[in-house]
């Protein structure tokens, strides 16, 4: 099995590519920006599957899907948990985040052999990612009021916020709802156009924003519609892809 790898960090590319080639897995190159794997991807043939971070120098992976039609298996191997949603729109099939274990890589190469031996290959992949599309995002959730049940859908819900190790929903009607749920699960479950984790504690619903003003530190500071408990501060580490998300 033939394999390529795109990420902008030199020795993490170099550790990977010595773990594929422990694993019996050739990686026929090792490209590090947005530009140079589309150049190289335009001229060759493309291996049987990408190992790809999501940040890179000059820009983001999404950006080479949308110029290059892939039918390669994708691989996801980032220090960012919050494009996993987004991943599998572009027919990935394992999104490992560093730092990358042996165990975990030996399972997602598993799984690309066992479709390797589908003759169906690309219809296998679509139905892959269709039933992975079909458990992870959630359209509603379901909370408790004494003895009662409320449904509450993702177009009621303002932001999800963290305090005291619990999470809660915040709805347009000002009410308050803890779930059993991390904001690190929901990043995953969760609409990635609709919905942005800005800071550690907080995932904001993009209709629900107000306003947007300069910060401290070079931070942003977000104004909500409905929610005024506390102040919302995009984390500095955070600012670029919330600009994005927000265009």
């Amino acid at each position: 099995m033939k394999a390529l790898i795109i990420e902008d960090e030199i020795p993490s590319s170099r550790r990977l590519a010595r773990k594929l080639n422990e694993a019996e897995v050739e990686v026929v190159v090792e490209l590090s920006s947005v530009q140079s794997a589309l150049s190289w991807l335009r001229k060759n043939e493309h291996p049987e599957v990408f190992f790809v971070d999501v940040k890179l120098g000059d820009g983001l992976i999404f950006e080479i899907f949308k110029e290059i039609e892939i039918t390669s298996y994708i691989i996801f191997t980032t220090a960012y948990d919050m494009y996993a949603l987004k991943a599998f729109e572009y027919k990935s099939i394992a999104y490992l985040l560093k730092p990358i274990t042996t165990e975990k890589l030996q399972e997602a190469i598993a799984k690309v052999k066992s479709f390797h031996t589908i003759p169906n290959r690309k219809e296998d992949i679509q139905q892959f990612v269709a039933r992975a599309n079909e458990t992870t995002t959630k359209e509603r959730f379901v909370v408790k009021i004494g003895r009662k049940i409320k449904i509450i859908t993702l177009t009621e819900i303002v932001c999800f916020y963290s305090e005291h190790n619990t999470t809660f929903i915040y709805t347009q009607n000002g009410q308050s709802f803890p779930i059993d749920y991390s904001l690190s699960y929901l990043e995953t479950v969760l609409p990635a156009y609709a919905f942005n984790r800005v800071n550690r504690k907080f995932i904001i619903q993009k209709t629900g924003i107000k306003s947007v003003e300069n910060y401290t530190n070079s931070r942003l500071k977000i104004e909500m519609h409905h929610f005024a408990i506390q102040e919302i501060i995009v984390s500095r580490e955070r600012v670029k892809d919330f600009k994005k998300w927000l265009d």
